[in-house]
């Protein structure tokens, strides 16, 4: 690629500007959501577990240390989204991977243990040091297993997410992947939870199904928003997964990046571009438009401009892929 690539999506153009590289100072296996207080950013990376980043910029981050959970739960957590509240406290969202959910008769001759991702909510209030478990708030239950034809890592569940508070502070709108045993139920699908219910989130959550906001996080049924070409399990699989999401207020509309997978393994055909200009629309995403033959995982952005965040950027941002970045996306209409 040359060190200018330049596309249109829509009525957006996008730049592609390769950037002298940048890197968080510990290793990422999801999204890393970021914040402000007083002046300092944090950022949290997880592989597995979540590690503590800080400094006075993006560019000048070093690492603090591992975070404590002061609840266990069964396998690990990465931490992938949160929000900042005025009064101080900081909620984040985190994709859990049960080590003991699929019984051993299942896992012979294989290297991963098989899980089905759950999403969970917890609360910090030391500036994200120390996190308390609020439970599990979106998952798939028992019958959306598939047990028979088995993906590399997944038998299903709900997971590799993004959460964001929409412009009105009314909901918050969850973008995760959806690995159900009924394909039709498979791909990018969306629930949301209201801004209120954020300190007593379990049981609050409400998945988009057929039209509406109808089903229940926990065990519900989903539409998605981005259906897969071919199905999870089958030997030539294609769909789009990961999606993280941010607020473009140059562009006044929501961004997604996301993946491709297109082999059991989740080996990549690039990173991938969606806008809405209304979130609360599931209808309203643009087709997915190839911007980089990158075959890394989790693309993000962090915004450039003072305040910015993986949830909200401007005109220029860093993109980001497995913790790693290289190019600057810059957005005109």
């Amino acid at each position: 690629m040359n060190n200018l690539q330049v596309m249109r999506i829509a009525s957006i153009n996008i730049t592609i500007e390769k950037a002298k590289e940048i890197q968080f100072p510990s290793a990422a296996d999801c999204n890393s959501p970021c914040w402000w207080r007083e002046g300092e950013m944090r950022v949290l990376t997880s592989t597995g577990h979540p590690v503590l980043s800080a400094g006075e910029d993006l560019y000048h981050l070093t690492r603090i240390g591992e975070i404590t959970y002061t609840a266990w739960r069964d396998g690990g957590r990465w931490i992938e989204s949160v929000y900042p509240d005025e009064d101080g406290t900081l909620y984040g969202w985190y994709h859990n991977e049960p080590a003991h959910l699929i019984g051993e008769e299942y896992q012979q001759g294989r290297q991963f243990r098989l899980t089905a991702p759950m999403i969970g909510a917890v609360v910090s209030r030391d500036n994200g040091a120390t996190w308390d478990d609020l439970g599990i708030i979106l998952n798939g239950g028992p019958k959306t297993l598939n047990l028979e034809q088995h993906n590399y890592w997944f038998a299903g569940g709900n997971g590799d997410f993004s959460v964001i508070l929409d412009r009105e502070r009314r909901y918050f709108y969850f973008l995760f992947g959806t690995y159900y045993r009924d394909v039709t139920q498979q791909g990018i699908s969306i629930a949301r939870m209201r801004f209120e219910d954020r300190a007593c989130p379990v049981g609050r959550v409400q998945k988009w199904h057929n039209g509406g906001w109808t089903q229940p996080g926990l065990l519900g049924a989903v539409t998605p928003v981005i259906p897969v070409q071919a199905d999870w399990y089958s030997p030539q699989p294609d769909t789009f997964w990961g999606p993280s999401v941010h607020w473009n207020r140059f562009l006044q509309q929501y961004v997604i990046l996301m993946n491709r997978a297109i082999d059991p393994r989740w080996g990549q055909d690039g990173i991938y571009l969606s806008l809405t200009p209304d979130i609360s629309d599931p209808h309203s995403w643009t087709p997915p438009v190839k911007i980089l033959d990158e075959k890394g995982w989790y693309p993000q952005v962090i915004g450039l401009e003072e305040g910015d965040t993986d949830r909200e950027a401007g005109e220029s941002a860093r993109l980001f892929i497995h913790g790693v970045s290289r190019y600057i996306l810059r957005f005109s209409s």
